[in-house]
């Protein structure tokens, strides 16, 4: 049996590849209900400042359909303690290149608040959405 209930992650999800698989599969193996929060376009321009080469629409499409994902809401702000307000996960999610960061400290004390514990799953080594379209970019010249 999962140690949580309802489980919550986010991300852009732009290129999905098999970084993205072991995040989603390592979360679902530590909860019974697994919730994806997939980061709009906007969003995405807000911190990121650029657009993701998938549309929004189509990134919320291919996250549905991975089998360990039992639902799908769009991230429309990075306030993890905000979509607690409506969604009430017991614990959030998220990879370890964000672990002792000045954000992720923040959302750690104001989950804590609500009782919401947050667990950093190990980032997959040499794959990113970066460093795919580097190598996409690299071939077409």
């Amino acid at each position: 049996m999962a140690k949580y209930k309802v489980g919550y992650t986010t991300g852009v999800f732009d290129v999905f590849h098999v970084g993205h698989l072991n995040i989603l599969e390592h979360a679902k193996e530590q909860c019974d209900y697994l919730i994806v929060g997939v980061s709009t376009d906007e969003l995405v321009q807000t911190y990121k400042h650029k657009t993701p080469v998938i549309p929004f629409e189509d990134r919320m499409r291919i996250v549905s359909a991975i089998r360990v994902v039992d639902r799908v809401v769009p991230q429309t702000s990075m306030d993890k303690r905000q979509a607690w307000e409506s969604l009430h996960y017991d614990v959030m999610f998220h990879g370890d290149d964000w672990k002792n960061t000045d954000m992720y400290n923040e959302e750690i004390r104001k989950l804590g608040e609500v009782g919401v514990d947050v667990v950093f799953l190990k980032h997959t080594p040499g794959v990113s959405t970066s460093e795919l379209l580097a190598k996409i970019r690299e071939k077409d010249s």
